[in-house]
Protein backbone atom coordinates (compact mmCIF):
# COMPACT_ATOMS: atom_id res chain seq x y z
CA UNK A 1 0.00 0.00 0.00
CA UNK A 2 0.89 3.59 -0.78
CA UNK A 3 0.16 6.42 1.93
CA UNK A 4 -2.21 7.95 -0.29
CA UNK A 5 -4.62 4.71 -0.62
CA UNK A 6 -4.84 5.28 3.50
CA UNK A 7 -6.77 8.13 2.38
CA UNK A 8 -8.24 6.38 -1.19
CA UNK A 9 -9.42 2.90 0.51
CA UNK A 10 -11.17 4.52 3.46
CA UNK A 11 -13.21 7.10 0.42
CA UNK A 12 -14.13 4.31 -1.35
CA UNK A 13 -15.34 1.73 1.89
CA UNK A 14 -16.87 5.01 4.21
CA UNK A 15 -16.72 7.86 2.20
CA UNK A 16 -19.11 9.50 4.62
CA UNK A 17 -17.13 9.34 7.72
CA UNK A 18 -15.13 12.84 8.74
CA UNK A 19 -11.47 12.80 7.79
CA UNK A 20 -10.36 16.44 8.89
CA UNK A 21 -11.70 18.93 11.02
CA UNK A 22 -9.88 22.51 10.28
CA UNK A 23 -12.01 25.37 12.66
CA UNK A 24 -15.16 25.50 10.87
CA UNK A 25 -14.25 23.50 7.98
CA UNK A 26 -13.92 19.79 7.66
CA UNK A 27 -13.73 17.32 5.04
CA UNK A 28 -15.15 13.44 4.97
CA UNK A 29 -13.05 11.06 3.16
CA UNK A 30 -14.96 11.09 -0.22
CA UNK A 31 -14.29 15.04 -0.03
CA UNK A 32 -10.82 14.89 0.82
CA UNK A 33 -10.02 11.96 -2.10
CA UNK A 34 -11.01 14.12 -4.38
CA UNK A 35 -8.83 17.55 -3.05
CA UNK A 36 -5.70 15.06 -2.90
CA UNK A 37 -6.64 14.23 -6.70
CA UNK A 38 -7.05 17.54 -7.71
CA UNK A 39 -3.66 18.70 -5.96
CA UNK A 40 -1.75 15.70 -7.88
CA UNK A 41 -2.90 17.21 -10.80
CA UNK A 42 -2.06 20.37 -10.60
CA UNK A 43 1.20 18.96 -9.42
CA UNK A 44 1.42 17.03 -12.46
CA UNK A 45 0.87 19.84 -14.56
CA UNK A 46 4.04 21.86 -13.22
CA UNK A 47 6.11 18.88 -14.52
CA UNK A 48 6.74 17.23 -11.47
CA UNK A 49 8.59 14.16 -12.30
CA UNK A 50 8.65 10.59 -10.36
CA UNK A 51 10.05 11.03 -6.91
CA UNK A 52 10.64 14.53 -7.13
CA UNK A 53 10.16 16.77 -4.12
CA UNK A 54 7.10 19.13 -3.02
CA UNK A 55 7.32 20.85 -0.29
CA UNK A 56 4.88 22.45 1.97
CA UNK A 57 5.53 25.60 4.53
CA UNK A 58 2.34 26.44 5.74
CA UNK A 59 0.62 25.87 9.47
CA UNK A 60 -1.35 23.07 10.38
CA UNK A 61 -4.21 23.51 7.67
CA UNK A 62 -6.60 21.60 5.27
CA UNK A 63 -4.81 22.33 2.39
CA UNK A 64 -1.48 21.20 4.15
CA UNK A 65 -2.67 17.83 4.40
CA UNK A 66 -4.25 17.81 0.62
CA UNK A 67 -0.91 19.25 -0.97
CA UNK A 68 1.21 16.33 0.92
CA UNK A 69 -0.64 13.69 0.41
CA UNK A 70 -1.43 15.22 -3.40
CA UNK A 71 2.02 15.17 -4.12
CA UNK A 72 2.22 10.85 -3.22
CA UNK A 73 -0.62 10.66 -5.55
CA UNK A 74 1.42 11.96 -8.06
CA UNK A 75 3.90 10.04 -7.60
CA UNK A 76 5.92 12.77 -6.02
CA UNK A 77 7.53 12.53 -2.50
CA UNK A 78 6.72 15.40 0.04
CA UNK A 79 8.46 17.35 2.69
CA UNK A 80 6.67 18.75 5.12
CA UNK A 81 8.43 21.97 6.44
CA UNK A 82 7.56 23.43 10.34
CA UNK A 83 5.68 26.34 9.88
CA UNK A 84 7.99 27.76 13.16
CA UNK A 85 11.23 27.63 11.14
CA UNK A 86 12.95 30.49 10.07
CA UNK A 87 13.65 31.82 5.69
CA UNK A 88 17.71 30.46 6.46
CA UNK A 89 16.56 27.14 7.80
CA UNK A 90 13.71 26.54 5.26
CA UNK A 91 16.08 27.23 2.50
CA UNK A 92 18.46 24.69 4.06
CA UNK A 93 15.83 22.05 3.28
CA UNK A 94 14.83 22.78 0.18
CA UNK A 95 18.30 23.32 -1.43
CA UNK A 96 19.76 20.18 0.55
CA UNK A 97 16.57 18.40 -0.50
CA UNK A 98 16.41 19.57 -4.42
CA UNK A 99 12.96 20.51 -3.91
CA UNK A 100 11.12 21.32 -7.33
CA UNK A 101 7.85 22.77 -6.22
CA UNK A 102 7.02 24.77 -3.05
CA UNK A 103 3.71 24.93 -1.62
CA UNK A 104 3.52 28.00 0.77
CA UNK A 105 1.45 31.16 1.32
CA UNK A 106 1.75 34.74 0.11
CA UNK A 107 2.96 35.71 3.48
CA UNK A 108 5.47 33.51 4.06
CA UNK A 109 6.89 33.35 0.75
CA UNK A 110 7.21 37.55 1.55
CA UNK A 111 9.46 35.95 4.69
CA UNK A 112 11.17 33.59 2.11
CA UNK A 113 11.89 35.76 -0.90
CA UNK A 114 15.56 36.77 0.19
CA UNK A 115 16.63 33.11 0.50
CA UNK A 116 15.16 31.47 -2.45
CA UNK A 117 17.76 32.31 -4.88
CA UNK A 118 19.57 29.55 -2.60
CA UNK A 119 17.22 26.94 -3.91
CA UNK A 120 18.51 26.72 -6.86
CA UNK A 121 16.44 23.34 -8.17
CA UNK A 122 12.99 24.85 -7.35
CA UNK A 123 11.63 26.27 -10.04
CA UNK A 124 7.67 26.61 -9.34
CA UNK A 125 5.70 27.87 -6.24
CA UNK A 126 2.19 27.24 -5.60
CA UNK A 127 0.14 30.12 -3.00
CA UNK A 128 -2.27 28.98 -0.53
CA UNK A 129 -4.54 32.11 -0.05
CA UNK A 130 -6.14 34.77 -1.95
CA UNK A 131 -3.62 37.30 -2.13
CA UNK A 132 -1.36 37.75 -5.13
CA UNK A 133 2.14 38.79 -4.76
CA UNK A 134 5.16 39.90 -6.66
CA UNK A 135 6.59 37.17 -8.57
CA UNK A 136 9.52 35.58 -8.22
CA UNK A 137 12.35 35.34 -10.90
CA UNK A 138 12.55 31.86 -12.82
CA UNK A 139 9.74 30.86 -11.13
CA UNK A 140 6.48 29.51 -11.99
CA UNK A 141 3.62 30.72 -9.91
CA UNK A 142 0.39 29.27 -9.71
CA UNK A 143 -2.70 29.78 -7.20
CA UNK A 144 -3.81 26.83 -5.22
CA UNK A 145 -7.63 27.75 -5.89
CA UNK A 146 -6.31 26.58 -9.66
CA UNK A 147 -6.24 23.09 -8.94
CA UNK A 148 -9.86 22.37 -8.69
CA UNK A 149 -9.81 22.73 -12.73
CA UNK A 150 -6.41 21.52 -13.32
CA UNK A 151 -7.28 18.42 -16.16
CA UNK A 152 -6.61 14.76 -14.81
CA UNK A 153 -3.63 13.39 -15.50
CA UNK A 154 -2.12 10.15 -15.33
CA UNK A 155 0.29 9.70 -11.96
CA UNK A 156 3.64 8.45 -11.79
CA UNK A 157 3.62 4.25 -10.90
CA UNK A 158 5.67 3.49 -7.46
CA UNK A 159 5.27 0.78 -5.31
CA UNK A 160 5.34 0.47 -1.63
CA UNK A 161 9.33 0.39 -1.08
CA UNK A 162 9.65 3.94 -2.93
CA UNK A 163 10.06 6.95 -1.21
CA UNK A 164 6.72 8.96 0.22
CA UNK A 165 8.28 11.14 2.65
CA UNK A 166 11.44 12.89 3.58
CA UNK A 167 11.23 14.33 7.22
CA UNK A 168 13.95 16.49 8.68
CA UNK A 169 15.32 16.15 12.15
CA UNK A 170 17.54 17.64 14.64
CA UNK A 171 20.99 15.99 15.04
CA UNK A 172 23.31 16.54 17.50
CA UNK A 173 25.81 18.13 15.26
CA UNK A 174 25.51 20.05 11.89
CA UNK A 175 22.36 21.27 9.91
CA UNK A 176 19.08 18.88 10.22
CA UNK A 177 19.23 15.85 7.92
CA UNK A 178 16.35 14.42 5.87
CA UNK A 179 15.40 10.73 7.12
CA UNK A 180 13.87 9.62 3.79
CA UNK A 181 10.70 7.41 4.61
CA UNK A 182 9.01 5.09 1.67
CA UNK A 183 5.19 4.15 1.26
CA UNK A 184 5.59 0.84 3.62
CA UNK A 185 7.38 2.78 6.14
CA UNK A 186 4.27 5.27 6.59
CA UNK A 187 1.12 2.62 6.27
CA UNK A 188 3.30 -0.13 8.56
CA UNK A 189 3.82 2.65 11.14
CA UNK A 190 0.04 3.63 10.99
CA UNK A 191 -1.02 -0.12 11.24
CA UNK A 192 1.08 -0.53 14.22
CA UNK A 193 0.44 2.41 16.26
CA UNK A 194 -3.09 2.19 15.29
CA UNK A 195 -3.24 -1.39 16.41
CA UNK A 196 -1.91 -1.58 20.20
CA UNK A 197 -4.01 1.98 20.88
CA UNK A 198 -6.76 0.40 19.60
CA UNK A 199 -8.04 2.97 17.50
CA UNK A 200 -11.27 2.38 15.54
CA UNK A 201 -13.36 4.76 13.40
CA UNK A 202 -15.04 6.64 16.54
CA UNK A 203 -11.87 8.26 17.56
CA UNK A 204 -11.09 11.99 17.01
CA UNK A 205 -7.57 12.62 17.53
CA UNK A 206 -6.09 16.07 18.28
CA UNK A 207 -3.12 17.51 15.78
CA UNK A 208 -1.26 19.20 18.03
CA UNK A 209 2.17 18.60 16.77
CA UNK A 210 4.03 19.54 13.93
CA UNK A 211 2.78 17.68 10.89
CA UNK A 212 6.85 17.44 9.93
CA UNK A 213 7.59 15.52 13.16
CA UNK A 214 7.25 12.03 12.59
CA UNK A 215 4.90 12.06 15.54
CA UNK A 216 3.32 14.72 14.21
CA UNK A 217 2.43 13.26 11.11
CA UNK A 218 1.26 9.68 12.59
CA UNK A 219 -1.50 11.88 14.46
CA UNK A 220 -2.97 11.60 10.72
CA UNK A 221 -1.56 8.26 9.10
CA UNK A 222 -2.90 6.53 12.23
CA UNK A 223 -6.36 8.50 11.96
CA UNK A 224 -6.59 7.67 7.96
CA UNK A 225 -5.37 3.72 8.53
CA UNK A 226 -8.92 3.21 10.91
CA UNK A 227 -11.11 5.95 8.75
CA UNK A 228 -10.94 7.84 12.25
CA UNK A 229 -11.26 11.48 12.46
CA UNK A 230 -8.39 14.41 12.93
CA UNK A 231 -8.81 17.77 14.11
CA UNK A 232 -5.85 19.95 13.17
CA UNK A 233 -5.02 22.72 15.46
CA UNK A 234 -2.27 25.44 15.84
CA UNK A 235 -2.05 25.83 19.27
CA UNK A 236 -0.84 29.42 21.16
CA UNK A 237 -1.51 28.35 24.98
CA UNK A 238 -1.39 24.65 26.79
CA UNK A 239 -5.09 25.76 27.62
CA UNK A 240 -6.08 26.24 24.44
CA UNK A 241 -5.16 22.72 23.96
CA UNK A 242 -7.90 21.46 27.24
CA UNK A 243 -10.24 23.76 25.12
CA UNK A 244 -9.96 21.71 21.75
CA UNK A 245 -10.27 18.61 23.56
CA UNK A 246 -13.46 19.23 25.07
CA UNK A 247 -15.00 21.05 22.33
CA UNK A 248 -13.92 18.53 19.82
CA UNK A 249 -14.84 15.57 21.93
CA UNK A 250 -11.09 14.27 21.42
CA UNK A 251 -10.51 10.61 22.03
CA UNK A 252 -7.24 10.84 21.40
CA UNK A 253 -4.28 13.45 22.50
CA UNK A 254 -0.21 12.77 21.69
CA UNK A 255 2.37 15.40 22.95
CA UNK A 256 6.03 16.18 24.08
CA UNK A 257 7.22 15.94 27.41
CA UNK A 258 6.89 19.77 27.66
CA UNK A 259 3.42 19.95 26.43
CA UNK A 260 2.36 17.69 29.43
CA UNK A 261 4.04 19.40 32.22
CA UNK A 262 2.33 22.72 31.50
CA UNK A 263 -1.21 20.88 30.70
CA UNK A 264 -0.70 18.57 34.05
CA UNK A 265 -0.65 22.16 35.83
CA UNK A 266 -3.73 22.70 34.65
CA UNK A 267 -7.65 22.01 35.79
CA UNK A 268 -9.30 19.74 33.19
CA UNK A 269 -13.00 20.41 33.12
CA UNK A 270 -15.17 17.68 34.71
CA UNK A 271 -15.67 14.18 33.03
CA UNK A 272 -13.40 15.24 30.29
CA UNK A 273 -12.03 11.71 30.76
CA UNK A 274 -15.14 9.98 29.77
CA UNK A 275 -14.34 10.61 25.79
CA UNK A 276 -10.73 11.34 26.08
CA UNK A 277 -9.98 7.43 25.89
CA UNK A 278 -6.02 7.87 25.80
CA UNK A 279 -2.80 10.05 25.72
CA UNK A 280 0.15 9.64 24.18
CA UNK A 281 3.81 10.67 25.07
CA UNK A 282 7.01 10.25 23.23
CA UNK A 283 9.72 12.83 22.44
CA UNK A 284 11.47 12.15 25.61
CA UNK A 285 10.72 10.66 29.25
CA UNK A 286 7.60 11.75 30.92
CA UNK A 287 8.24 12.92 34.72
CA UNK A 288 6.59 10.51 37.32
CA UNK A 289 5.23 13.94 39.17
CA UNK A 290 3.78 14.93 35.90
CA UNK A 291 2.01 11.43 35.03
CA UNK A 292 0.68 11.59 38.13
CA UNK A 293 -0.98 14.76 37.96
CA UNK A 294 -2.38 13.32 35.16
CA UNK A 295 -4.08 9.88 35.99
CA UNK A 296 -5.30 12.21 38.87
CA UNK A 297 -6.97 14.49 36.88
CA UNK A 298 -7.94 12.03 34.43
CA UNK A 299 -8.36 8.54 36.01
CA UNK A 300 -10.23 6.97 32.73
CA UNK A 301 -8.12 8.06 30.29
CA UNK A 302 -5.16 5.31 29.59
CA UNK A 303 -1.69 6.56 29.68
CA UNK A 304 0.81 5.29 26.74
CA UNK A 305 4.32 5.96 27.15
CA UNK A 306 6.30 5.71 23.90
CA UNK A 307 9.39 5.77 22.48
CA UNK A 308 10.54 6.41 18.89
CA UNK A 309 12.93 8.03 16.27
CA UNK A 310 12.40 9.60 12.89
CA UNK A 311 14.95 6.85 11.74
CA UNK A 312 12.51 4.30 12.47
CA UNK A 313 9.24 5.81 13.13
CA UNK A 314 8.20 4.59 16.37
CA UNK A 315 9.72 1.78 18.32
CA UNK A 316 8.21 0.91 21.85
CA UNK A 317 5.17 1.42 24.07
CA UNK A 318 4.37 0.82 27.12
CA UNK A 319 0.99 -0.58 27.77
CA UNK A 320 -1.53 1.58 30.20
CA UNK A 321 -2.12 -1.72 32.26
CA UNK A 322 1.84 -1.88 33.08
CA UNK A 323 2.21 2.28 33.90
CA UNK A 324 1.20 1.76 37.71
CA UNK A 325 4.21 -0.90 37.91
CA UNK A 326 6.45 0.45 35.42
CA UNK A 327 6.41 3.90 34.98
CA UNK A 328 9.73 4.56 34.28
CA UNK A 329 9.82 1.97 31.59
CA UNK A 330 9.35 2.78 27.54
CA UNK A 331 7.87 -0.51 27.51
CA UNK A 332 8.51 -3.67 24.56
CA UNK A 333 8.93 -3.23 20.90
CA UNK A 334 5.92 -1.91 18.96
CA UNK A 335 3.80 -4.65 16.55
CA UNK A 336 5.67 -5.85 13.94
CA UNK A 337 9.15 -4.65 14.75
CA UNK A 338 12.87 -6.14 17.32
CA UNK A 339 14.27 -4.37 19.89
CA UNK A 340 17.58 -5.28 20.30
CA UNK A 341 19.88 -4.13 23.31
CA UNK A 342 23.46 -4.03 22.42
CA UNK A 343 26.85 -4.31 23.08
CA UNK A 344 29.75 -2.29 21.34
CA UNK A 345 30.69 -5.09 19.66
CA UNK A 346 27.06 -6.08 18.40
CA UNK A 347 26.49 -8.80 21.12
CA UNK A 348 23.25 -8.69 23.14
CA UNK A 349 23.24 -7.49 26.16
CA UNK A 350 22.45 -9.52 29.72
CA UNK A 351 19.38 -8.20 31.34
CA UNK A 352 20.20 -5.02 33.34
CA UNK A 353 23.53 -4.12 31.32
CA UNK A 354 23.57 -0.57 29.51
CA UNK A 355 23.56 -1.24 25.70
CA UNK A 356 22.61 0.46 22.57
CA UNK A 357 18.97 0.18 21.36
CA UNK A 358 18.73 -1.08 18.29
CA UNK A 359 15.71 -1.33 15.90
CA UNK A 360 14.51 -4.04 13.04
CA UNK A 361 11.85 -4.52 11.27
CA UNK A 362 9.60 -2.90 8.21
CA UNK A 363 9.48 0.45 10.31
CA UNK A 364 13.85 1.54 9.50
CA UNK A 365 13.55 4.06 7.26
CA UNK A 366 15.73 4.62 3.77
CA UNK A 367 18.32 6.35 5.31
CA UNK A 368 19.25 10.63 5.30
CA UNK A 369 18.86 12.02 1.99
CA UNK A 370 22.11 12.96 0.02
CA UNK A 371 24.43 11.78 2.99
CA UNK A 372 26.07 8.62 2.83
CA UNK A 373 28.75 8.96 6.00
CA UNK A 374 25.75 9.84 8.15
CA UNK A 375 23.65 6.95 6.69
CA UNK A 376 26.46 4.13 7.59
CA UNK A 377 27.26 5.53 11.01
CA UNK A 378 23.42 5.18 11.86
CA UNK A 379 22.04 2.12 9.25
CA UNK A 380 23.93 -0.77 9.78
CA UNK A 381 23.61 -4.57 9.65
CA UNK A 382 21.31 -5.94 12.01
CA UNK A 383 22.88 -7.98 14.80
CA UNK A 384 22.95 -11.67 14.53
CA UNK A 385 21.80 -11.94 10.85
CA UNK A 386 22.49 -15.33 9.61
CA UNK A 387 25.54 -16.37 7.66
CA UNK A 388 24.12 -17.18 4.82
CA UNK A 389 22.16 -14.20 3.94
CA UNK A 390 24.09 -12.42 1.06
CA UNK A 391 22.58 -9.39 1.13
CA UNK A 392 22.49 -7.77 4.73
CA UNK A 393 19.26 -6.53 6.72
CA UNK A 394 20.37 -2.97 7.90
CA UNK A 395 18.51 -1.75 11.28
CA UNK A 396 18.77 1.22 13.06
CA UNK A 397 21.64 2.02 15.85
CA UNK A 398 19.88 4.63 17.66
CA UNK A 399 22.72 5.94 19.55
CA UNK A 400 20.37 5.91 22.25
CA UNK A 401 21.74 4.18 25.59
CA UNK A 402 18.60 1.75 27.27
CA UNK A 403 19.19 -1.01 29.95
CA UNK A 404 16.18 -4.44 29.52
CA UNK A 405 15.09 -6.33 32.66
CA UNK A 406 14.07 -10.07 33.11
CA UNK A 407 10.55 -9.31 31.85
CA UNK A 408 11.91 -7.36 28.71
CA UNK A 409 11.03 -4.15 29.64
CA UNK A 410 13.13 -1.52 28.37
CA UNK A 411 14.11 1.68 30.62
CA UNK A 412 16.01 4.65 28.85
CA UNK A 413 18.98 5.84 30.51
CA UNK A 414 20.17 8.65 27.86
CA UNK A 415 21.56 9.65 24.44
CA UNK A 416 25.22 9.32 24.11
CA UNK A 417 25.45 12.64 22.79
CA UNK A 418 23.79 14.29 26.03
CA UNK A 419 25.15 12.32 28.50
CA UNK A 420 27.56 14.10 30.65
CA UNK A 421 30.87 12.74 31.88
CA UNK A 422 32.21 13.81 35.30
CA UNK A 423 34.39 12.62 37.28
CA UNK A 424 34.71 9.83 35.19
CA UNK A 425 31.43 9.34 35.78
CA UNK A 426 28.65 9.03 33.42
CA UNK A 427 25.37 10.46 34.34
CA UNK A 428 21.87 10.59 32.64
CA UNK A 429 20.00 14.62 32.32
CA UNK A 430 17.08 12.35 32.54
CA UNK A 431 18.03 11.23 36.41
CA UNK A 432 18.48 14.55 37.38
CA UNK A 433 15.71 16.17 35.68
CA UNK A 434 13.30 13.37 37.52
CA UNK A 435 14.26 15.11 40.96
CA UNK A 436 13.73 18.47 39.95
CA UNK A 437 10.08 17.54 38.85
CA UNK A 438 9.21 15.58 41.70
CA UNK A 439 9.30 18.85 43.85
CA UNK A 440 6.47 20.37 42.06
CA UNK A 441 8.40 23.38 42.77
CA UNK A 442 9.84 23.86 39.13
CA UNK A 443 7.81 24.42 35.22
CA UNK A 444 10.42 22.83 33.04
CA UNK A 445 14.29 21.76 33.83
CA UNK A 446 17.34 20.56 31.65
CA UNK A 447 20.35 19.21 32.86
CA UNK A 448 23.43 20.19 30.88
CA UNK A 449 26.76 18.75 30.65
CA UNK A 450 29.35 22.11 31.05
CA UNK A 451 33.21 21.79 30.36
CA UNK A 452 34.61 22.40 33.72
CA UNK A 453 39.09 22.26 34.62
CA UNK A 454 38.58 19.90 37.33
CA UNK A 455 35.70 17.65 36.43
CA UNK A 456 35.72 17.08 32.85
CA UNK A 457 31.74 18.39 32.84
CA UNK A 458 29.73 19.74 36.00
CA UNK A 459 25.67 18.99 35.94
CA UNK A 460 24.22 22.75 35.44
CA UNK A 461 20.42 22.38 36.15
CA UNK A 462 18.57 24.52 34.30
CA UNK A 463 15.06 25.50 35.58
CA UNK A 464 11.83 27.49 34.72
CA UNK A 465 9.21 28.40 37.13
CA UNK A 466 6.76 31.43 36.93
CA UNK A 467 7.44 32.36 40.48
CA UNK A 468 10.83 32.30 40.91
CA UNK A 469 12.60 33.34 44.24
CA UNK A 470 16.02 33.53 46.03
CA UNK A 471 14.76 30.02 48.29
CA UNK A 472 14.47 28.06 44.83
CA UNK A 473 17.95 27.61 44.12
CA UNK A 474 18.48 25.71 47.65
CA UNK A 475 15.87 23.95 47.94
CA UNK A 476 16.44 22.25 44.71
CA UNK A 477 20.01 21.49 45.28
CA UNK A 478 19.12 20.54 48.91
CA UNK A 479 16.41 17.81 47.10
CA UNK A 480 19.10 16.91 44.50
CA UNK A 481 21.68 15.95 47.60
CA UNK A 482 18.75 14.42 48.92
CA UNK A 483 18.39 11.77 46.18
CA UNK A 484 21.16 11.84 43.79
CA UNK A 485 24.84 10.64 45.00
CA UNK A 486 27.40 13.22 44.78
CA UNK A 487 28.86 13.11 41.66
CA UNK A 488 25.11 13.20 40.18
CA UNK A 489 24.63 16.85 42.72
CA UNK A 490 24.06 19.94 39.88
CA UNK A 491 27.78 22.04 40.35
CA UNK A 492 25.10 25.04 39.33
CA UNK A 493 21.42 25.73 39.31
CA UNK A 494 20.54 28.56 36.78
CA UNK A 495 17.26 29.63 37.78
CA UNK A 496 15.22 31.37 34.59
CA UNK A 497 12.07 33.50 34.41
CA UNK A 498 11.10 32.27 31.08
CA UNK A 499 10.22 29.08 29.81
CA UNK A 500 13.37 27.21 28.22
CA UNK A 501 14.29 27.52 24.88
CA UNK A 502 12.82 24.48 22.32
CA UNK A 503 13.79 23.24 19.20
CA UNK A 504 11.23 23.44 16.00
CA UNK A 505 9.77 19.92 17.25
CA UNK A 506 8.44 21.58 20.81
CA UNK A 507 11.44 19.60 22.88
CA UNK A 508 13.82 21.77 25.16
CA UNK A 509 16.47 22.88 22.40
CA UNK A 510 19.31 21.54 24.74
CA UNK A 511 21.91 22.52 21.97
CA UNK A 512 21.21 26.13 22.37
CA UNK A 513 21.27 25.57 26.49
CA UNK A 514 25.01 24.02 25.53
CA UNK A 515 25.92 26.83 23.87
CA UNK A 516 24.52 29.33 26.58
CA UNK A 517 26.77 28.29 29.26
CA UNK A 518 29.73 27.21 27.34
CA UNK A 519 32.59 29.18 29.38
CA UNK A 520 30.66 29.13 32.30
CA UNK A 521 33.22 27.79 34.63
CA UNK A 522 36.69 28.62 32.86
CA UNK A 523 37.46 31.46 35.07
CA UNK A 524 35.32 30.56 38.08
CA UNK A 525 35.33 26.50 38.50
CA UNK A 526 33.36 27.08 41.38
Amino acid sequence: MRAHELILNMATSHGERQALVDGKQSLDYRQLAIEIGQAGNLLLGLDLQRAERVAVYLEKRLDAVAAMFGASTAGGVFVPVNPLLKPEQVSHILADCNVRILVTSPERLELLRPVLAHCRDLRAIVLVGEKSPEPVDGLEMVAWRERINAPDRAPFRVIDGDMAAILYTSGSTGRPKGVVLSHRNIVAGAESVSQYLENTPDDRILSVLPLSFDYGLNQLTTAFRVGACAVLMNYLLPRDVIRAVERERITGLAAVPPLWVQLAQLQWPAGMDRHLRYLTNSGGHMPKATLDALRTRLPRTRPYLMYGLTEAFRSTYLPPEEVATRPDSMGKAIPNAEILVVREDGTPCTPGEPGELVHRGVHVALGYWNDPEKTAERYRPAPGQLAGLVIPELAVWSGDTVKMDEDGYLYFIGRRDEMIKTSGYRVSPTEVEEVAYATSLVTEAAAIGVAHPLLGQAVVLVTYAPNNDEALGEQLLAECKKHLPGFMVPVRIMARHEPLPRNPNGKIDRKKLSTDLAGLFEENPS
